[in-house]
């Protein structure tokens, strides 16, 4: 055990590595898990630091750190190919351990504060094929949901991706916003977009009012939950936490994945990325263009896949 808590580091920095994951599990209630990996994380920069300075590091030294040294560490993290998110999460565990020694007065780096974490590309859940995006929009796999329910479901679920709206966006719409086609729906900040009802969307939308057994006023919620108010988010979720199942969907099959979908089969098949761009209410090309690389992606997955057969 005591080989493990040397971290790289001298005697001196050691003991304080030890003291910094004791007040990470006592305050912080972190899992053994997580302080195996800070653990970890801290080893790979103390060893780095041993090769790079010439000598293993003490008090003294973490304290003389320039910007170079931390950033000598990131770019020989990079030659080993470490993906951004792993590093970022490295880093943190790093200015985490820096932390608590200012924060307890045993000694400061400043040269830390200058130094900025890699940039992570901005996530988006892995569009579903074209086939499965159907099944699912059609919510027609429970044969013991009531009708009006099954209707209501499909009707959400088409909202999504069928016409590319938040879960939000859906679950705001009233009776009368969908007498209208095309729809004009508020999103992020308050804007407005103007979103045209594909037919199956309002026929889905049809069908759930004429089934549904409760009064619903022009103004208030469209869709209800089983007790007569308004339906909750989390019951689309945790209706497509099923629906992954019965489906063989993936984990990244969520409501939000249904709105990617919509975009992605539009590029797909040929959308301008400005009319895409309009359709889902982004302020700044810049978000829909993320499309374009997990359509060149799947692209070049399914290529891969294909020669890997003949």
């Amino acid at each position: 055990m005591s080989e493990v808590l040397q971290f790289g580091l001298n005697g001196d920095a050691a003991a304080i590595a030890v003291r910094w994951l004791s007040a990470l599990k006592s305050e912080r209630r972190m899992a053994a898990k997580t302080l195996e990996a800070y653990g970890h994380d801290l080893s790979q920069f103390g060893g780095f630091l041993g090769e790079h300075l010439g000598e293993t590091a003490n008090v003294r030294a973490l304290e003389n750190l320039t910007a170079s040294d931390f950033r000598s560490f990131m770019a020989k993290r990079r030659s080993s190919g470490i993906q951004s998110r792993s590093l970022a999460r490295q880093m943190s565990a790093i200015r985490s351990f820096f932390r608590y020694a200012e924060r307890n007065e045993i000694f400061k780096c400043a040269a830390l504060a200058s130094v900025r974490a890699p940039k992570i590309a901005h996530s988006i859940p892995r569009p579903l094929p074209e086939i499965s995006a159907r099944l699912v929009a059609a919510a027609d796999v429970f044969e013991s949901e009531e009708p009006w329910v099954k209707a209501r479901d499909a009707a959400v679920l088409t909202l999504l991706y069928g016409c590319g709206l938040r879960i939000s966006e859906a679950l705001a719409l009233t009776p009368k916003q969908v007498q209208s086609n095309p729809l004009v729906i508020v999103g992020k900040g308050s804007k407005s977009r103007i979103v045209p009802m594909v037919k199956v969307a309002e026929t889905a939308i049809a069908e759930y009012i004429n089934l549904c057994p409760l009064a619903l006023a022009p103004s208030e919620a469209l869709f209800r939950g089983v007790k007569g108010g308004a339906l909750s988010p989390r019951i689309i979720q945790l209706l497509m936490e099923r629906m992954r199942g019965a489906l063989n969907l993936p984990d990244t099959a969520t409501p939000h994945a249904l709105r990617h979908s919509f975009a992605s089969h539009l590029l797909g098949n040929g959308a301008d990325l400005r009319v895409i761009q309009d359709l889902l209410g982004h302020a700044s090309l810049s978000s829909t263009q993320i499309y374009t690389e997990v359509n060149k992606t799947h692209l070049l997955e399914q290529y891969r896949k294909a020669f890997a057969r003949s």
